[in-house]
């Protein structure tokens, strides 16, 4: 079997033996029971800045240290959405009133909050902490939480250890049950072996060069050996597989995408509509879809932060509502996680934005997630209670949260691969299993 999805499309290139492929990076193989869970990750590259996503609006520092426009407020013409069951009675947390939908879905209970999580591992470049985030580390020199040091850094990505624990390279090749709704494969599901990279549906899918393309390659792969001509077989498989589920019009034509449930998806800008919408009807075409990551950029707020998270905060609770609505057959298989790399910093800068910081916030959605409450251990915003005297500081490491929706229903010792070295406390409830 092909190891990598390097050595195939390098090995391809070098042969010139392959159109490019619209969409497609990657394999993917077998799936389990369609009762199995359906596990989304959301990703915020650029770092989110939780502190105006869901903020502690009476804290005195939160109140003192950052400036109006930033800070999510328990009054006047937008007030934030009050959240119920947070982490300090005493702190009245609060939704950014942008992200109004996601309050909606705290309130009937089915989205849970994780806030002050993120990597022990105290860097502030978006490439490094992303690099280890998707990998499921905390540092290559080895577990920085327990002080287990390690000469072999974790190379494959989180996601796709995942994808193999629960069997999913073991069904057969028309089954899709990964997907990176993305230009390329996301680092997470590296090592996996295959997965299927499709940012959208609305244009199809289908090889550049069209059936013509497809003939051809299919000639040249029917009776080949080798890894390079099994790799080709399957991908043509499984682009079919997907195509095949896209509902044609009489001239050939993909024919508009119509969510169920009145969902809305916003599909401009940074937003990750058109990725969550194309996972949503690709699970709904029952082909085994069980692990999909999805992208949305634009968190790196340095500049005019008040506008541009304002924007943000709204596509993120309407296409993650949108999802909700689209899939209410799938509630009970459906989890969705949303991570970014870091938090920002409490104080604003010169720019009326705010700089790279350190602890962010998570959010876990699903019909069986314990929701409606917050999860974690609220540091507070004395300066002296501040990472570095300037961020708002990690109590919860991002694995846990992980591990609570990756690993529910796993045997203990199955879910340690998922993030090697890692020794985890009591675990978070927040799935129902």
């Amino acid at each position: 079997m092909l190891q990598t999805r390097r050595d195939f499309l390098k090995a391809a290139a070098i042969a010139g033996t392959i159109a490019p492929l619209s969409g497609v990076r990657d394999l993917a193989y077998g799936a389990d029971s369609s009762r199995d869970k359906v596990l989304v990750v959301l990703f915020l590259r650029g770092g989110c800045d939780s502190l105006n996503l869901i903020g502690p609006c009476n804290d005195r520092n939160y109140v003192e240290d950052r400036i109006a426009p930033l800070r999510v407020l328990d009054s006047g013409d937008k007030p934030g959405i009050s959240l119920a069951n947070g982490l300090d009675p005493a702190i009245d947390f609060r939704l950014h009133p942008a992200a109004a939908p996601l309050g909606d879905l705290y309130k009937q209970g089915h989205l849970a909050i994780v806030h002050a999580v993120g990597l022990s591992n105290e860097t502030r470049s978006h490439f490094v902490a992303q690099d280890l985030i998707e990998r499921g580390a905390v540092s290559d020199a080895g577990d920085q939480s327990t002080g287990a040091k390690s000469s072999t850094p974790i190379e494959s990505g989180w996601l796709a250890r995942y994808a193999k624990l629960v069997g999913l390279d073991n069904a057969g090749p028309k089954a899709v049950p990964v997907l990176s709704a993305s230009n390329a494969v996301d680092k997470s599901l590296e090592g996996f072996g295959a997965a299927l990279a499709i940012p959208d549906l609305a244009g199809g899918v289908g090889l550049a060069g069209g059936e013509q393309a497809r003939a051809v390659l299919s000639a040249l792969y029917a009776d080949q050996p080798g890894d390079i001509a099994e790799a080709g077989r399957l991908t043509l498989a499984k682009f079919a597989t997907v195509d095949a589920g896209v509902p044609k019009g009489p001239d050939g034509k993909p024919m508009p995408y119509h969510p169920e449930g009145g969902a809305n998806y916003d599909e401009g800008g940074e937003s990750a509509g058109r990725g969550l919408a194309a996972i949503a009807r690709i699970i709904k075409m029952d082909i085994g879809l069980r692990v999909a990551s999805v992208d949305m950029g634009g968190w790196d707020t340095h500049q005019g932060q008040q506008y541009r998270f304002g924007v943000l905060a709204t596509q993120l609770g309407r296409n993650i509502a949108a999802f909700w609505n689209d899939l209410a057959a799938y509630h009970d298989r459906l989890v969705l996680v949303t991570i970014s790399e870091f938090g920002r910093r409490l104080r604003s800068n010169k720019s009326n934005g705010t700089d790279h910081g350190h602890a962010g916030a998570m959010l876990v959605l699903g019909g069986r997630v314990n929701g409606g409450r917050m999860y974690g251990k609220w540091p507070g915003l004395a300066t002296p209670a501040l990472d570095r005297a300037v961020d708002l500081a990690v109590t919860t490491d991002y694995r846990a949260v992980l591990a609570a929706v990756a690993g529910s229903g796993l045997p203990s010792q199955r879910v340690a691969q998922l993030f090697p070295g890692y020794a985890p406390g009591s675990p978070l409830p927040i799935l129902r299993i």
